[in-house]
């Protein structure tokens, strides 16, 4: 089923804190462990993802290896307040995607893993199932936006259970400005 259909999904996440994070289709919510009492107690009722940004998440090092729209994409973010986008941005990269999206849900910006040539048979790293749906449905029920770069990821009809695709998801407008940029280059390629 596409992850539309999903009735659930969350994360936990350690360090200070012990956090639980869900939803159940109703908002995004974050539950913090009390350690005296061993519950999940509400912390963060209805988590919302700004709008816009100005951090982005990707690993830099797989850059030789994209293709053209994510190529032209992250040179004008690191072309800053003197390029096209006319503003700075700040590059954040954790390597774990529960902990980048963490960050995104509690203050914004756009993680990317997109398809490579670094495994050309592979549609992503990241599995659509298990990992994409799951945290596009927090990111989306935070207000956020979660695409392949090219189509919303929870309306893809899965094919199979360890299914790879590339994953755009965080705040709304760098999404669609990242989408925009492959859609464009889609569009000249036709």
């Amino acid at each position: 089923q596409p992850g539309s259909k999903q009735i659930a999904a969350g994360y936990c996440i350690y360090g200070p804190s012990t956090q639980l994070v869900l939803t159940v289709g109703h908002g995004t919510h974050a539950f913090t462990l009390d350690r005296e009492t061993g519950e999940f107690l509400l912390t963060t009722e209805n988590m919302q993802i700004p709008v816009a940004t100005q951090e982005f998440a990707i690993n830099m090092s797989n850059q030789r290896h994209w293709e053209a729209p994510m190529q032209a994409y992250v040179e004008d973010l690191l072309a800053g307040k003197d390029g096209p986008r006319g503003k700075n941005f700040n590059m954040r990269w954790i390597a774990s995607m529960v902990a980048d999206v963490h960050r995104i849900l509690t203050r914004g910006g756009i993680f990317i893993y997109p398809w490579d040539k670094k495994e050309p048979g592979k549609a992503g790293k990241l599995r659509l199932m298990y990992e994409a749906n799951p945290m596009g449905l927090l990111v989306e029920q935070a207000g956020g936006a979660a695409w392949t770069g090219r189509e919303r990821i929870t309306d893809l009809q899965p094919d199979q259970l360890h299914q790879r695709v590339p994953v755009f998801l965080g705040s709304r407008e760098e999404v669609a400005e990242a989408v925009r940029y492959h859609q464009e280059h889609d569009a000249k390629s036709v």
